[in-house]
């Protein structure tokens, strides 16, 4: 079986409280981007017992044998002892360290092709117990929609919210920044605007009531990030930030327009199309 795990943007995100378990609450918007990886999961050839994951694509730092991939293989397999071993490759192509959730998106999508390949029968309910113990945002790409997400990030509520087919463009700087070095410039308090109230306005109007808390944490340490935003708000983005604690940066726009156009940095990935 073969999927095409997808990336998620950031619209807004508040950092609000420090949590007694060391986690913080969160208050932000999740919606698709398709930039898509692809992931294979294939019953293992006969005679291997051990479920294997290979990889190509953009590299992917440490064990293969710690990736979320195979995490969520064996998540299933601790409570399905007869799971047979399974054959996972990864080609990746959305950047790591970006804000964009792409190994998570991996891991729910893994989640989701175990279930059908080995037909568990399982529910989008019963994955999402799962895909919480993988990682905060790893749920949401189990249901791919708008979402408004508190907590540390993993409790939902449906945002009406209609994006699609709207210009995107996200800029990626070749910065991989850690989520606990983001969060380490945060000074939790709750957000100015309300996020659902503020993204029920024009998108005209969000650019001065819906933020990124990391923004301001992050650019003193990395000046490119305020620099890559205003060339895009230069080009005639309506709205454009930050995705999740970084580093990429997205601009949304009437229609692409001028945007394929700008020149930027050799060493930077751009992804344009349409949400």
């Amino acid at each position: 079986m073969l999927v095409f795990p997808n990336a998620k943007l950031n619209l807004g995100l508040y950092v609000t409280a420090r949590r007694p378990d060391g986690y913080h609450d969160l208050e932000t918007a999740f919606v698709p981007l398709p930039w898509t990886d692809a992931l294979e999961v294939l019953p293992a050839p006969k005679g291997q017992a051990a479920s294997s994951l290979t990889l190509s694509g953009r590299p992917v730092p440490g064990d293969p044998a710690t990736n979320l991939c195979l995490k969520a293989y064996q998540l299933l397999q601790a409570d399905y002892p007869a799971l047979p071993a399974a054959q996972l490759h990864l080609h990746k192509l959305v950047p790591i360290g970006a804000g964009l959730g792409g190994g998570s998106a991996d891991a729910a999508f893994a989640l989701r092709a175990v279930n059908e390949v080995f037909s568990l029968g399982l529910t989008t309910m019963q994955l999402e117990g799962y895909a919480r113990r993988l990682g905060a945002d790893c749920a949401f790409f189990l249901h791919n929609t708008p979402m408004l997400a508190h907590g540390r990030g993993d409790e939902f509520s449906p945002l009406a919210l209609e994006v699609r087919g709207t210009a995107c463009l996200v800029v990626y700087p070749g910065l991989h920044i850690s989520t606990a070095a983001a969060f380490a410039g945060i000074v939790p308090r709750p957000p100015a605007h309300p996020l659902r109230e503020a993204l029920g306005q024009p998108m005209a109007e969000w650019p001065g009531t819906v933020r990124n808390d990391f923004e301001d944490a992050l650019a003193p340490r990395y000046p490119v990030l305020a620099d890559i935003k205003a060339r895009l708000y230069a080009a005639g983005a309506t709205y454009a930030s930050l995705s999740g604690s970084g580093s990429a940066v997205y601009g949304l726009f009437p229609d692409l327009g001028e945007a394929p156009a700008l020149a930027w940095e050799p060493e930077f990935l751009v992804w344009r199309g349409t949400l």
